[in-house]
Formats: C-alpha cells, sequence, structure tokens
C-alpha cells in the first residue's frame, strides 16, 4: 500500500509540474509585450536590464502614447529593473550593487533617466520617493524606426553604456564601474 501511495503522490506532482510549466510558456507566449533581459560584463560588473517589450503596432509612440513631460516606465508590466553585482556610477548617481527601477522623463528635446530603488512593482506604480536621483540622457533621432521597444548595454572607453531605442528615439547614457 505505502508503494502505491508513493507512486501515486509522484504522479501527482509529475503532473503537476507539467501543468505549471505549460502554463508559465503560454503565458508569456500570450503577452502583447514579451518579457526580455539583456545582459552584459562590464569592467568585472554583470549588468543585467529586465523589460516588457511592448511593439508600436501601428501606433505613434513618443510624444503621444508615451506623453512627453510625464514620468514614464519603459516597458511594459512589471518595471523595468537594472540589476548589477557591483557598485555603478550613472552621471552623479551613486549606486550600491543590488537591483533597482528605471523610469524616464521623456520630452521633445532633452530626457532624463530616473533610477529608483523600489523594485518588484508593476510600470505604474511610480514614487518619487524612492528615487535616487536623475541624470540627463543623451538623445537622437534613428531611421527607420524601431517596432519593438529594445535595450542594450555595452562596452564604452569608460565603462559601458545604456540605450533604449523604440520607434524613431534613441537615448543613452554612460556608467562606470566603482572598483
Amino acid at each position: 500500500m505505502q508503494t502505491k501511495t508513493i507512486v501515486l503522490s509522484a504522479g501527482v506532482l509529475l503532473a503537476f509540474v507539467c501543468a505549471a510549466g505549460v502554463r508559465g510558456a503560454s503565458a508569456q507566449s500570450g503577452r502583447l509585450s514579451p518579457h526580455e533581459s539583456v545582459a552584459n560584463v562590464i569592467d568585472g560588473a554583470d549588468v543585467s536590464i529586465t523589460y516588457g517589450r511592448p511593439s508600436m503596432r501601428g501606433r505613434a509612440i513618443m510624444g503621444q502614447l508615451v506623453p512627453y513631460g510625464r514620468v514614464w516606465c519603459p516597458g511594459a508590466d512589471e518595471a523595468t529593473t537594472l540589476k548589477s553585482s557591483k557598485a555603478l556610477r550613472i552621471g552623479t548617481l551613486a549606486l550600491d550593487a543590488g537591483s533597482y527601477t528605471l523610469w524616464m522623463l521623456p520630452a521633445a528635446g532633452d530626457w532624463s533617466l530616473i533610477v529608483n530603488r523600489e523594485t518588484e512593482i508593476f510600470h505604474t506604480q511610480y514614487s518619487p520617493r524612492y528615487d535616487l536621483g536623475s541624470v540627463m540622457m543623451a538623445k537622437r533621432t534613428v531611421t527607420p524606426p524601431v517596432e519593438q521597444l529594445t535595450f542594450a548595454i555595452e562596452k564604452s572607453e569608460t565603462g559601458g553604456t545604456i540605450a533604449m531605442t523604440w520607434e524613431a528615439t534613441s537615448v543613452s547614457v554612460g556608467f562606470t564601474v566603482v572598483q
């Protein structure tokens, strides 16, 4: 009897694990904005950004869907997260190793990157009381337009660069790893 109970329990557990795996896979494929992570090793630091990737789908993005002059989380669903295994300096901002959320203040002209200590939140739950601060971003126009919001972390001569591109806009900011 005990052997049958163990076999039955193992079978139920296996069915549950398989169902959970299928549900998790279909949840990602069913999203309008699939989730992505980009990562790079910059001067010995593991740096990654995890974000939802919305698409243009025929919509005007900058100044329309993403209004100018209002704080915006660049992504969809869960707030966009920056993680680093070592301390970073982004402009005048000093970040300890750890996780942060990234927000932006878009404008027709200059853009700002806002780094926030609050993590594990939805992209509409911005709270400025957790801001570490903000830095100006370099902005340029790209052609042809980029259909899906895209982040990149690249090595530069002085450290690294975080770039976000969507539609005809690309914004970027440099960072260094604190040794």
